[in-house]
C-alpha cells in the first residue's frame, strides 16, 4: 500500500516490483510511490528527505545537505539498495557500488518509487534492502521553471518540460543548486561546509510503426561537497578544508516491440555509465577513483489466457562489464588500482492472475567472473478479500557481491583487501493485510530478513592492518510497518506511517549487538492539497534514537538522540502559470546528528517563484 498519497487521477503503476509494469494493488511487494504533485508541493532540494518519508528508510547524512547520504531500507546496509533513474542503474562502481542519493536533485524527479525487501531474483546484485526508481514513466506534458533563495546562502533553480505526439514523447529537466552550508565539525571559528549540485536528464521515445518503440534516456549528476575530514598528522576528526567532486553520467538505448496486452512483447537495450570521484584538501588533489559499467539486456514476454487464469511469462538475459581504477598523490601512487570484472545473468518470471489469487514467481542465475555464482528466488501472492481487504505475502532472496575496494583495496599501514571474499546473501519474508476503498487506504505488514556471509572490516593485531572478511553467523532484521492514507479530494491528501525495526548482528564473540545507524522507531506524516489559488504541502518525520561509532579516538559507540523534522511549503498563484512560494525546513529547529560527529542544519527559510503552463500546474 502507498506510504504517501497516490496520484490524484489514475491507479498507480509499479515499474520495479516485476520485470514488467504491474498495478500496485496486484504487487505482493511493499511499494511506496511519491508522485510528481507531491514532489512539487514539498519541494525538497534533494531526494534524500523524500525517501525519509517512506516506511523503514533510515537516512544518514554526514553533515549538511549535499554531504554523503546513506539510505538503509529495513535495516539493510547502505550498499544493499539499487537506484534507477529512467531505467538506468546508477549505483556507482567507483564508490563501492553505493547509490549516490546525495547527487540526485529533486528538480529532475517527476516520480519516485520505492520497492522494499530483497529483489535480486528480478534485478540482481545489491537489491537486498530494496529498489528505488526515479521517473521511468512518461512525464505529464507541460513546461515549468522555478527559482529559490534563502538560508545558508542557498540558491537553486530548475527547468523541466515534456511533450507528446502521436508517434512519440520527449521529456527533460535541468536543476542546479548551491549553498554555503554550516560548519559540520562545530569547532570555534570553523569554516562553513557548502555544496554545489547540477543534475540533468533527457528521455525520448519514437514509435516509427505500430507496436514498435525506439527510446533514449540520459542522465548526468555532478556535485561538489565540502566537509570536515581528518588531520593527516594526528588522524583525528578535525575542522579541515576537505572537499569531494563527483561526476556521473549514463545513457541507455532501447528498442521494444509489442505492448502490454500483446501476445508477445520484446525489448533489447544497451547502457553505459561512467563516474569519477575526486577528493581534495585545500584545493590539492589527494586521490581519485573512476568507474564504468557497460550493460546489454534482452527480454521477451509471452501473454496468454488459459481458462480464467491470465498468464505472463518473462525471460530476460543480461551481460555487463565493470571497470575500476584508483590513483593517489598522498601515498605516492601506492594505492593505485586497475581492475575489471564481468557478469552474466538469466531471469525467468511467471505472473498469474486467477481473480481469487494473484501469483508472481521469479528465478535468476547470476554468473560472475571474480567469485562464486548465485541463484536467487522470489515468490509472492495477493489474495483479494471482501470489502476492499486483501492479504499479501512474499518471499525473496538477495545478493551483494564484494566491491572492488573490498577485494583489492590498499592503503599503506591501514587496509589491505581480501580477494577471497564471496557475495553476501539475504533472504526475507513478509506478510500483511491491506485495505483500500474510496478515499481510505491502510496496511499492516510484518517482515523478517536474514543476512549471511556479511562482509565486515577486521583488524589484525599482528600486522596492525585492517582487511575484509565474510562474517560467520547471520545478521537479523525484522519489523512491522503500519501505513494509512486518506484522500477525500483535491483540497487534502493525508498519509502517515510508523515502522518498528529490530536489527542486530553477531559481535564475533558469541553474542549479538544492535546494528548502527538504524533507529528502532521511525515514522512520518504527510499532507498536501490545493484550495483556490493556494497550494500547500507539509511533512513531519520522526527518527528514533540509534547508535553509531565515533570515527576518531576513542572510537566508542555513542547513542544519537531521537528527533523530529518538520518541513512545509505554501504557494500562492498570482495568475495562471505564475506562483510565489515560501518554504521552511527543520521548522522545529531540531539539533540532531545522523552520523556521530557531523552537525546538520538548523531551521531554514526560503522563498521563490515558479512558472508553469496549465498542464504542469500542481
Amino acid at each position: 500500500m502507498p506510504a504517501l498519497p497516490p496520484p490524484l487521477t489514475t491507479a498507480p503503476i509499479v515499474i520495479t516490483a516485476s520485470r514488467a509494469p504491474v498495478a500496485q494493488a496486484d504487487s505482493a511487494a511493499s511499494v511506496a510511490i511519491i508522485d510528481g504533485t507531491l514532489i512539487v508541493r514539498l519541494d525538497e532540494p534533494l531526494i534524500g528527505p523524500l525517501l525519509r518519508l517512506t516506511p523503514s528508510a533510515a537516512v544518514s547524512t554526514s553533515g549538511p545537505a549535499g554531504s554523503l547520504t546513506d539510505v538503509r531500507f529495513r535495516g539493510a546496509e547502505a550498499n544493499h539498495s539499487l537506484l534507477f533513474v529512467d531505467g538506468i542503474r546508477i549505483n556507482d562502481p567507483a564508490s563501492g557500488d553505493i547509490p549516490r542519493f546525495e547527487l540526485v536533485n529533486s528538480g529532475i524527479a517527476s516520480r519516485i518509487e520505492v520497492v522494499r525487501g530483497p529483489q535480486s531474483a528480478l534485478w540482481g546484485s545489491d537489491a537486498i534492502g530494496g529498489v528505488v526508481a526515479v521517473n521511468g514513466i512518461a512525464d505529464a506534458p507541460g513546461l515549468a521553471a522555478s527559482a529559490e533563495a534563502g538560508s545558508f546562502a542557498s540558491r537553486r533553480a530548475s527547468a523541466s518540460g515534456a511533450t507528446a505526439w502521436t508517434s512519440g514523447e520527449l521529456a527533460g529537466a535541468l536543476a542546479v543548486q548551491r549553498a554555503s552550508g554550516i560548519d559540520s565539525f562545530g569547532s570555534p571559528g570553523g569554516d562553513r561546509d557548502g555544496n554545489r549540485n547540477l543534475s540533468g536528464r533527457l528521455r525520448g521515445v519514437i514509435r516509427p510503426a505500430a507496436n514498435v518503440e525506439l527510446g533514449l534516456a540520459a542522465v548526468a549528476l555532478t556535485g561538489r561537497s565540502e566537509y570536515d575530514g581528518y588531520d593527516l598528522t594526528t588522524f583525528e576528526h578535525a575542522d579541515t578544508l576537505d572537499s569531494s567532486r563527483n561526476r556521473l553520467g549514463a545513457a541507455r538505448l532501447w528498442v521494444a516491440a509489442g505492448h502490454n496486452s500483446s501476445p508477445w512483447r520484446g525489448q533489447l537495450s544497451a547502457s553505459i555509465l561512467g563516474s569519477t570521484n575526486r577528493n581534495l584538501l585545500d584545493g590539492e588533489l589527494l586521490n581519485r577513483t573512476r568507474g564504468s559499467r557497460q550493460t546489454i539486456e534482452a527480454q521477451v514476454e509471452r501473454h496468454l489466457i488459459t481458462g480464467v487464469v491470465d498468464h505472463r511469462l518473462i525471460l530476460a538475459g543480461e551481460s555487463d562489464r565493470e571497470t575500476f581504477d584508483a590513483r593517489d598523490l598522498l601515498y605516492g601512487g601506492a594505492t593505485d588500482q586497475d581492475r575489471s570484472r564481468a557478469h552474466r545473468a538469466v531471469t525467468a518470471e511467471w505472473r498469474a492472475d486467477a481473480k481469487v489469487v494473484k501469483l508472481d514467481v521469479a528465478l535468476r542465475r547470476d554468473v560472475f567472473t571474480r567469485f562464486k555464482d548465485a541463484t536467487t528466488v522470489r515468490a509472492g501472492a495477493v489474495v483479494p478479500l471482501a470489502e476492499g481487504f486483501a492479504l499479501a505475502a512474499s518471499y525473496g532472496q538477495g545478493i551483494a557481491p564484494p566491491t572492488f575496494f573490498d577485494l583489492y583495496g590498499f592503503f599503506p599501514g591501514n587496509f589491505v583487501g581480501n580477494p577471497s571474499l564471496k557475495p553476501e546473501r539475504s533472504l526475507g519474508f513478509e506478510a500483511g493485510l491491506r485495505y483500500a476503498k474510496g478515499p481510505l487506504s491502510a496496511s499492516i505488514i510484518g517482515y523478517r530478513q536474514r543476512l549471511s556471509d556479511e562482509i565486515v572490516d577486521v583488524f589484525d593485531p599482528v600486522t596492525f592492518l585492517q582487511s575484509s572478511e565474510n562474517r560467520s553467523g547471520k545478521s537479523r532484521r525484522s519489523g512491522i510497518e503500519v501505513e494509512a492514507g486518506w484522500s477525500p479530494g483535491e483540497r487534502l491528501r493525508l498519509s502517515g506511517n510508523y515502522a518498528f525495526l529490530d536489527a542486530d548482528q553477531p559481535d564475533g564473540g558469541g553474542g549479538r549487538i544492535v546494528e548502527l545507524r538504524r533507529p528502532r522507531h521511525s515514522g512520518s506524516l504527510v499532507a498536501d492539497g490545493a484550495l483556490g489559488r493556494w497550494r500547500y504541502g507539509t511533512s513531519l518525520a520522526f527518527v528514533g534514537a540509534h547508535r553509531d561509532v565515533r570515527d576518531s579516538f576513542p572510537y566508542d559507540t555513542v547513542r544519537l538522540a531521537r528527533y523530529w523534522l518538520a518541513d512545509a511549503r505554501v504557494a500562492y498563484q498570482l495568475k495562471l502559470g505564475i506562483e510565489l512560494f515560501a518554504r521552511g525546513s527543520n521548522l522545529l529547529d531540531s539539533t540532531y546528528q545522523d552520523t556521530a560527529g557531523y552537525r546538520t542544519e538548523g531551521r531554514g527559510l526560503f522563498a521563490g517563484i515558479r512558472l508553469a503552463d496549465r498542464r504542469s500546474s500542481r
